[in-house]
This record gives structure tokens, sequence and C-alpha cells, in this order.
């Protein structure tokens, strides 16, 4: 997994992408926030879904919602860009088109939608 500062407008963001996945639980999610918030100095990751396991799309597992409500909690904007149309489970459709209707994680198909996204709040 890496780590790249972008800048943008003016604003720091955090690009995480890679081959390796990110853990699959609460605590790995929060190191990672914490880390991009102190090493790079900012609230805003962009995070490529290739880099986050399969578990956290399976909305049963809680993992998700427990992972997004960390961010909240902590001011960690967060922007997963991807390819979403292989999911036809309602409540995860349900669940992503719900976050994208907020202001503090989004659920989007390009690299440049998620910079837009984080750009805009």
């Amino acid at each position: 997994m890496a780590i790249e500062k972008i800048i943008n407008c003016g604003e720091t963001l955090a690009l995480v992408t890679g081959n390796e996945k990110i853990r699959t639980n609460v605590q790995s999610a929060l190191e990672l926030a914490m880390s991009v918030k102190y090493s790079i100095d900012t609230n805003k990751i962009v995070i490529h879904k290739k880099v986050i396991a399969e578990d956290f799309f399976i909305l049963g597992t809680g993992l998700a919602g427990e992972i997004l409500q960390k961010f909240i909690n902590y001011d960690v904007k967060a922007a997963i860009y991807g390819d979403y149309s292989r999911y036809t489970n309602k409540p995860l459709k349900d669940f992503i088109y719900e976050s994208n209707q907020g202001k503090d994680v989004f659920f989007v198909p390009t690299k440049e939608e998620a910079f837009s996204k984080l750009l805009s709040v």
C-alpha cells in the first residue's frame, strides 16, 4: 500500500493505492486515518477500492459502518473510488447512495471524481 501526498487546488489530500489490501478491521483503518492525518497533515483521504478487502462490502459484518463511523468521529473525510457495478445487493447499494448524499464518505467511480468530492467539503 502506498500513501501519496497530493496538492490539488491548494488543498492537501492523501491518495492510497497499491496492490496490498488494507487489513479489514477497525483498528487498521483507524491507524491509516491517523497516519494520514499526522504524516501528511490532512483529513481527506482518496482510497482506491482495490486496496480495501472485500469483507468491507459485506454489510452483514458491520465492518463498513464501524470503520466509517470512526472516520467521522475523527473528522476524516474519505472518497473510495472504483467499479461498484458488480454489487447488486440492495442494502449495499442503499448504503453507498446514502453515504454519497452526506459530506464525510463518498463511493465514486473515478479518482478525479474522488478528488472533486473531497475538495467540495
